[in-house]
């Protein structure tokens, strides 16, 4: 058995593993058991002859080959996709966007964008998909999607040290309140900085401290 006896489920597996980061949250995406997540990582770590995937306490981390099989993954899925698009007789969309986005985005930000891109450019088609901020950093890596709207807070760090870096635009920058009591030691300061919660208990209302939210995609298709 070898790469290219894997099967498309093994694939799209893999691929959700790579990109949520545990198997966990692999298993929720797909609606599988995490049994079921293992062995078809197993399955495929065995056509590889090596493993794909370094496993740590706190997740997992693609290794070399992972990468290579990650890429080659996305590729086969999306020709997939496409096929089963051909043979259900749908439509050739004119283009499509593949965009990713965290929970609060997708409520205010996404909507908007999407409006005023069907209006300027009517046949382009949108996908997109919800996660966290580490998840979509790792899509854009793999290729799975062409742009993300990713949240950070300050001192507004690139959402990873991996290479090739993101190229990363600040979209919007908005305030939050904190309310403590009027003796509380932070009451009196104008801006309160996140480190100043370390150890705190509240809960939202009156000093501001600030989130961004960035526009982030791969340097090398950022011209899509």
């Amino acid at each position: 058995m070898d790469i290219t006896d894997a099967s498309p489920a093994a694939l799209r597996v893999f691929r959700e593993v790579a990109e949520r980061g545990t198997f966990t949250a692999a298993a929720v995406a797909l609606g599988y058991t995490q049994s079921a997540v293992s062995r078809q990582i197993a399955s495929l770590e065995k056509a590889a002859g090596g493993e794909l995937l370094e496993r740590r306490r706190e997740g997992v981390r693609l290794t070399p080959a992972g990468q290579v099989v990650l890429r080659t993954a996305v590729r086969v899925l999306a020709e997939l996709d496409t096929t089963a698009r051909e043979l259900a007789g749908l439509p050739t969309p004119g283009g499509t966007v593949r965009i990713g986005w965290f929970p609060s985005a997708g409520a205010v930000m996404l909507p908007r964008a999407i409006s005023a891109l069907r209006r300027s450019h009517p046949a382009i088609t949108v996908h997109s998909r919800e996660g966290s901020t580490p998840a979509l950093a790792r899509a854009l890596r793999s290729g799975s999607v062409d742009l993300a709207l990713l949240a950070s807070a300050p001192p507004f760090r690139p959402p990873d040290a991996e290479t090739p870096a993101l190229t990363l635009r600040t979209l919007a920058e908005r305030a939050l309140r904190l309310a403590v009591p009027s003796g509380h030691p932070l009451a009196a300061k104008e801006v309160v900085e996140l480190a100043d919660l370390r150890g705190q208990h509240g809960s939202p209302g009156r000093r501001p401290a600030r989130r961004s939210s960035w526009a982030s995609g791969q340097a090398s298709t950022s011209g899509r």
